[in-house]
């Protein structure tokens, strides 16, 4: 039974492979809401969270791991540089194609570059100040008005890297400080949400992301003492089946996904993906490729999927070997940020 620090001294995982299936399980799950079917996916029957929501859920507790990793093998000069380039040129880009091409071709508004809307929409997504959703004239007849559904959690894990940073420079990613501090606020969180019953939206989804995202971190600073069994996960996923419909599902939910994510990454006998990692850009680019799809006609669930998922690939193949490869080249500013890129640990 090793422990997962030894797994990760390996550098063999397969986090790229997880990260892919969640970027698509993100497309298949919006695929009810962009093409106005009634219910939800087969997921969220089965757990009562959607396999979207479950995809964030998996992409923010290995984000809280991998960052947590990159932050304590780099200086903090070359962690902000490896964060900002493993983010932002994907990003910008795929904004400015969304407001200077998507935009003007179906737009039907008359002012559409005078129109402040655009530049909000342009400004506030491409540097995460906060998600912006509508584009002045674009899919304003479709079910779903939003151009770009999937980035409202960019602008969250912006700011957590931002947190984690400022934890790390506090010296708090040493387990005696950073444990209380994990528990405090995840008791915290939990408190919270049970005295001001019912939240807003919003607010369940930022604190249930940033609860696994600094779950991810704990795991990072505990990983000499955590070991990675499926004996051990089997318990919780049977815990987590027994407790569904009850208030005691969120936490056996929540330790099901945090642990078995890590024993699939690095105790599953899976085909690891090593050298391209289209599950940012896959992840960018699946919304606005779904309206589009519904636009051509791809107006069931699975139809929508199915070309929604092959001009999204399209869009990430190009998105990684023209901008996102390149840009990790730049920050292999110190061997072992080199390192990172190349085995592909690096993503969140």
């Amino acid at each position: 039974m090793p422990t997962l620090d030894a797994a990760w001294r390996t550098g063999r995982n397969h986090f790229n492979l997880i990260r892919l299936v969640a970027a698509w399980l993100v497309i298949w799950s919006h695929a009810w809401a962009i093409t106005g079917t009634a219910g939800n996916d087969h997921f969220a029957r089965l757990t009562t969270r959607s396999a979207g929501a479950f995809a964030v859920d998996v992409f923010f507790v290995i984000s809280g791991f991998l960052v947590a990793a990159s932050l304590q093998r780099n200086t903090w000069r070359d962690f902000l540089r490896a964060r900002a380039l493993r983010i932002y040129p994907a990003l910008v880009v795929c904004i400015l194609l969304t407001v200077g091409v998507l935009g003007p071709v179906l737009s039907t508004a008359p002012d559409y570059f005078s129109n402040a809307g655009t530049w909000r929409y342009l400004w506030s997504n491409a540097t995460l100040w906060r998600a912006e959703f509508q584009l002045p004239g674009v899919f304003e007849a479709l079910p779903r008005t939003a151009v770009n559904g999937s980035l409202w959690t960019l602008p969250i894990e912006g700011r957590l890297y931002l947190m984690l940073f400022v934890a790390g420079l506090l010296g708090m990613l040493a387990p005696k400080r950073y444990v209380p501090a994990w528990a405090l606020a995840i008791a915290g969180a939990a408190g919270f949400a049970w005295m001001s019953h019912p939240l807003p939206e919003h607010l369940v989804y930022l604190l249930w992301v940033t609860a696994f995202f600094i779950t991810g971190t704990l795991l990072w600073v505990l990983r000499a003492r955590v070991r990675l069994s499926w004996w051990l996960w089997l318990p919780m996923l049977v815990a987590a089946a027994l407790t569904r419909g009850s208030p005691w599902f969120v936490p056996t939910y929540f330790a099901t996904v945090a642990y078995g994510v890590f024993c699939l990454a690095f105790r599953a006998p899976l085909p690891r993906i090593q050298r391209a990692d289209l599950s940012y850009g896959l992840y960018l680019y699946g919304w606005p490729m779904q309206q589009l799809a519904l636009l051509a006609g791809a107006a069931t669930v699975t139809t929508n999927t199915l070309v929604a998922t092959a001009l999204a690939l399209a869009c990430a193949a190009a998105s990684w070997f023209l901008v996102e490869r390149p840009a990790l080249r730049w920050k292999r500013g110190s061997s072992q940020a080199s390192l990172g890129a190349v085995n592909g640990t690096t993503r969140s």
